[in-house]
Order: C-alpha cells, then sequence, then structure tokens
C-alpha cells in the first residue's frame, strides 16, 4: 500500500465528502464511539475521586498511626437484672495503661469516648456525637479551632464542664451568633463553650472498622468530665424495658516513632489485648495497611471501569461494522467504476478505512470533551438533586454527595487508544471486502 502524499490526501477526500452524504448514519455511528470514551474517563474519574477521598481520610491517620477500636461483638450476653440488656465490650481504661507501659515503641496514646446525646440550646435541639477527648485529640485529626480554643490540660485535670463545638452544631444551635461563652445542656448538666472548630467535609468509610465519620456534628469535652457526668452506661429505654452498653474507651490512637516500627508494635498491641480480652471486643487498624488496600481498589475500580466502558466501544465497533458493510453495498457499482477507471485495491481498501477512522476519530475526540467536562457535569448533577430532589440527596452516602472526580490523563490516552483500535479492527473487514470485489460483478450491481 504504498501510495503518494497526493493519493492519500485524494483518498481522504473522498472517504470524508461520502460521510457527509449520510449525515444522520455518521452522526449516530459516532455517538456510539463518544459514548464508550466518555463512559471510561466519566469511571475513571469517579473511581479516583473515591479513591483520593479514601486515601487522604488514611493519610490524616498517620503512616505511624495503630487505631485500637472497641467494637460490640455478635455473640455478647447481659449483665443486667430481669428486663434489661447490659452488655459490656470494648478497650478498658487498664488497657490504655497496659499499651503505654507495656511497650515501648510507643511515643504517644490519645484515648477517647464518643456517644450520641441530644445537645440543647434554648428550643433548639440536635443530635450530635459528644466526644471525650484530651487535648492531643485535636492534632490527631487536624482539628482546626476557628473561634475560641480547643481542650486543655487543665480542662482533664480540673473535670471542667467546658466544650468545643462543631461549625455544623454551632450553625444549628447558634444561627447567626458568636458561641463562645454560650452554654448548652447535655442530660442534665450545662456545659460553656470555649471554642469552634472550623468546618470540615465529611470523612468517607475506608474499612477496617473505621466507619464515615462527620466532623461537623461534634461536640468535644473533656474525657475525664464525661467519665464523671455520664459514666460509661448509656442506657436506651424500649417499651417497659432498656437496653444499655458498658463501654470505658472508644477508641485508642498509638503512634510510634518511625514507619518500620508499625507492623510489629501492631502485633504486640494484639497480643496484649488478646491476652486479656476473652471474645474479639477490639480491632487493631493500621492506616498504612489500609492505604495499600485503598490503592489495589482503586487499580481494581480503575480496570473495571476501563472493562465496562471498552465494552460499550465494543458496541460502537459492531456498530462502525454494519454501517460500513452496508456502505459497501450500496456503493458497489461506485465501487466498480473506481476500478474501472484504474483505481487500484489499496486504494478502495484506503478510502473505507479512511470513512471508518474519521467516524472513530470524530467520535474519540467529542468523547474526550464530555469526559473532560467530569467534574462540571457532577457537580451540576449534584446541586440539581439537592435543588429539586433534597429528600433523596439527603440519603445519599456521603462518598456520593461529596465526590469530586479526578481526571486521570492516562484515561484520556487510553480511551481514545481503545477506541482507534476498535475502529480499525472493525473497519478492516468492510474495507478489505470491498477492495476484493470483481469490477466487472460490481458494475453489474443496481
Amino acid at each position: 500500500m504504498n501510495l503518494s502524499l497526493r493519493a492519500l490526501w485524494l483518498t481522504v477526500r473522498v472517504g470524508v465528502k461520502s460521510l457527509f452524504l449520510h449525515k444522520l448514519r455518521s452522526a449516530l455511528t459516532v455517538l456510539g464511539i463518544l459514548i464508550g470514551v466518555t463512559a471510561v474517563i466519566w469511571l475513571v474519574a469517579m473511581g479516583e475521586g473515591i479513591s483520593e477521598r479514601a486515601q487522604e481520610q488514611i493519610k490524616s491517620l498517620g503512616a505511624t498511626s495503630i487505631i485500637v477500636r472497641s467494637v460490640k461483638p455478635t455473640d455478647v450476653s447481659s449483665g443486667g437484672g430481669p428486663g434489661s440488656l447490659m452488655v459490656r465490650y470494648g478497650i478498658l481504661r487498664d488497657d490504655f495503661t497496659r499499651l503505654t507501659t507495656g511497650i515501648p515503641a510507643i511515643v504517644e496514646a490519645v484515648p477517647m469516648r464518643e456517644i450520641t446525646k441530644a445537645v440543647r440550646h434554648g428550643q433548639r435541639l440536635q443530635d450530635c456525637r459528644l466526644v471525650g477527648a484530651k487535648p492531643a485529640f485535636q492534632s490527631i485529626n487536624q482539628l482546626r479551632v476557628g473561634r475560641g480554643r480547643f481542650l486543655t490540660e487543665q480542662d482533664v485535670r480540673s473535670r471542667s464542664n467546658v466544650a468545643v463545638i462543631a461549625a455544623g452544631v454551632a450553625e444549628q444551635l447558634f444561627p447567626f451568633e458568636n458561641p463562645i461563652g454560650e452554654s448548652i445542656q447535655v442530660g442534665d448538666d450545662f456545659y460553656t463553650i470555649v471554642g469552634q472548630t472550623e468546618s470540615r467535609t465529611p470523612s468517607a468509610g475506608i474499612g477496617g472498622s473505621l466507619s464515615a465519620q462527620n466532623f461537623n456534628a461534634d461536640v468535644y469535652i473533656p474525657l475525664s468530665t464525661l467519665r464523671v457526668r455520664i459514666g460509661d452506661q448509656v442506657l436506651t429505654a424500649r417499651s417497659g424495658s432498656f437496653e444499655g452498653e458498658i463501654v470505658e474507651l472508644s477508641q485508642i490512637t498509638l503512634k510510634v516513632g518511625s514507619l518500620d516500627e508499625v507492623d510489629g508494635t501492631a502485633e504486640m498491641v494484639e497480643e496484649l489485648l488478646r491476652r486479656y480480652h476473652d471474645t474479639p471486643d477490639y480491632a487493631v487498624v493500621v492506616p498504612k495497611e489500609l492505604l495499600r488496600q485503598a490503592e489495589i481498589m482503586r487499580m481494581l475500580l480503575s480496570l473495571l471501569s476501563v472493562v465496562i466502558a471498552g465494552i460499550s466501544l465494543l458496541v460502537g465497533g459492531i456498530g462502525i461494522m454494519n454501517i460500513m458493510l452496508a456502505t459497501v453495498t450500496e456503493r458497489t457499482r461506485e465501487i466498480g467504476i473506481r476500478r474501472a477507471l484504474g483505481a487500484k485495491r489499496s486504494h478502495i481498501m484506503w478510502q473505507f478505512l479512511t470513512e471508518t477512522l474519521v467516524l472513530t476519530a470524530t467520535g474519540g475526540l467529542l468523547g474526550v470533551l464530555l469526559g473532560l467536562s467530569c467534574g462540571t457535569g457532577v457537580w451540576l448533577l449534584q446541586n440539581f438533586m439537592q435543588a429539586f430532589y433534597p429528600d433523596v440527596y439527603q440519603v445519599l452516602p456521603d462518598a456520593v454527595r461529596d465526590l469530586v472526580p479526578r481526571v486521570a490523563p492516562w484515561s484520556v490516552f487510553v480511551s481514545l487508544g481503545i477506541a482507534m483500535m476498535v475502529g480499525l479492527f472493525f473497519g478492516l473487514y468492510p474495507a478489505r471486502r470491498a477492495a476484493l470485489m470483481d469490477p466487472i460483478e460490481a458494475l453489474r450491481h443496481e
């Protein structure tokens, strides 16, 4: 197929001109490739966005961190009297002491206790996550104080009735007001607000007993105050009986000196806790390992997206073959005339391949343009749902409501490359069929 540049240019012109004679047919053929390329870029971009968010949360926990969380076993037994169900589980204050004194590699340990409580200010009421914490909780969770201050060691030692509220809580209980110095009521106790944290994007659930967390609905009080004012028991009344839980600590965040010590220290933590717990009512989570798992999931999700969208491109390729076969049949007499006037088989084959590649390239480039608009498209869809279907929007997972797609450059080139290969592959047979036609038989065709 050694064609001169002039012959090649003429072949391209004839091929493009023939496409414009059947605008609707060409547009429908382009649409199949366009959808496939757009699907590849959009699916990969959304997968990258979800993965990036999960990885940010894992990294925020720290590569040298080890998280120990209380986990309610499925086969817990009642510890209360008749008409009650009181279960005790989770990590203990004694566990905290054992970990900090028995494992030299631990350089910092931050305990916390969390429960859900109704918080009141005047006539306003909101369910919040009440967190008993120490000052180090702020740096561990990368919380920023927008007003006032965070908890201090003096607050913990004196068991002060002070609280730091999150931005979401402040917005609900103190709209258009400065909450610093005001009081909130939790149960029968009142707490003076000494600080307010800045708004923070809710974190996505990443597995390993680390569920999704909305820091904007938190109220932080000293850990010692929570133990004295509320205690370890949490009771829930149900039709004449009550259910309750006894949990001393919800979580302990441990930090070690270096990355090399993480795995060994995690094993030591597991061994120590196993020695004092008859049931597996705790979970030891290593963010470094979660980061590796998240990266594997990201790769699998991207691969799955490419496969799914590849099927769409395959369907588009079959559509191209059907259209080109129909085109060859319609133009059989034209092919015979061109052959009779001296056109070689290579000229005919290149003409129909050119038409196929022009269709594919047009669909691919338009698909890339639509794919690059993924971020805008998702943002418009999120705002549309929030404005016109607020009930549906509210029940969507945080990972969907706060999704920010990240277009991966490789997905653009891969999708466009696959589209061109699909077009070439499925256009080869119709082009070869046209080139191998007998000129005499073609001229007889009506």
